[in-house]
């Protein structure tokens, strides 16, 4: 049986993928922020697939210390279970701020949250994905090419803007892509990025000021439901052979920024890699279940 992981699972996006990839007869683990949201979303998967195998880990992901709690519980699982075998991780939890705030380590919580817990996650579950030879999968955002990196500021300590703040963020989904095929691609792990379009759900809505809110509660009206990006999730973990491009839209590829350089992306996961107080290891070619 495949495994996968799936962060941000209780809803929206999330919740979406999960079904579809229940539907294909995963194993899944999916990662909450909430109890009592994850056994809702986990009653909505079992009537959908009866029999489903899922299961909820739940934790503050936007706090390093909760995403190595977190992994260290979802890396038991695959251990004990499915011979430490991870075939897809899809880091979808996200986040929107109206205002500047931070987490434990005093990092911006939509970069802590939409990139530096994926890029944590993702390096301690690393030897399951290499097992299985896996497939990474990040939700990205058209919006990521409007947008370079601020070097100089990061976490947007002065002049903070949410929206900027947010594409940045997407940008950096890409390059974390983008590095991990650079570094990994040999030991049959392989990295894409969704761009879901604009799509019905609460990302706007949770813990935002009244105007991030009062707009986002108007632009989700004209949005999809989050079923139909989750076909892009089930196609990129599922088609055989791998799909060779980065940047996928409705099952597609898609053009993306020209900001996606092997030197951005190599930066941004030194920098990274600083900020969480790792190293991820080096590449073993020919390691990987699959390539």
């Amino acid at each position: 049986m495949k495994t996968a992981v799936i962060t941000g699972a209780s809803s929206g996006i999330g919740l979406a993928a999960l079904v579809e990839l229940a539907q294909k007869q995963y194993a899944i683990v999916g990662v909450g922020h909430d109890a009592n949201r994850s056994e809702q979303a986990l009653k909505q998967v079992l009537a959908a697939v009866p029999g489903a195998h899922v299961r909820f880990v739940n934790g503050d992901l936007m706090q390093q210390r909760e995403v190595t709690r977190v992994a260290g519980e979802i890396g038991a699982i695959l251990e004990s279970e499915y011979n430490g075998k991870l075939d897809a991780l899809v880091n979808n939890a996200g986040c929107v701020r109206s205002w500047y705030t931070t987490t434990e380590e005093g990092y911006e919580q939509q970069f802590a949250l939409n990139h530096l817990a994926g890029f944590l996650l993702t390096y301690h579950l690393l030897p399951q994905l290499k097992r299985a030879g896996g497939r990474v999968v990040f939700t990205g955002s058209e919006s990521h090419k409007h947008m370079r990196v601020r070097w100089n500021d990061v976490m947007f300590f002065s002049g903070y803007h949410p929206l900027t703040v947010y594409k940045q963020s997407k940008l950096c989904n890409i390059l974390f892509a983008k590095g991990l095929n650079d570094r990994y691609l040999a030991d049959g792990v392989r990295a894409y990025v969704v761009d879901p379009g604009l799509v019905c759900t609460d990302i706007g809505n949770k813990n935002t000021g009244s105007l991030v809110n009062f707009v986002w509660k108007y632009r989700k009206k004209h949005g999809v439901s989050p079923q139909v990006p989750a076909k892009t999730y089930g196609y990129l973990v599922e088609t055989e052979p791998a799909p060779e491009e980065l940047y996928y839209y409705r099952c597609k590829p898609n053009r993306y920024s020209r900001e996606v350089t092997s030197e951005n992306a190599g930066r941004l996961f030194e920098l990274s890699e600083r900020l969480c107080g790792i190293q991820y290891p080096a590449s073993e070619p020919g390691k990987g279940g699959k390539t």
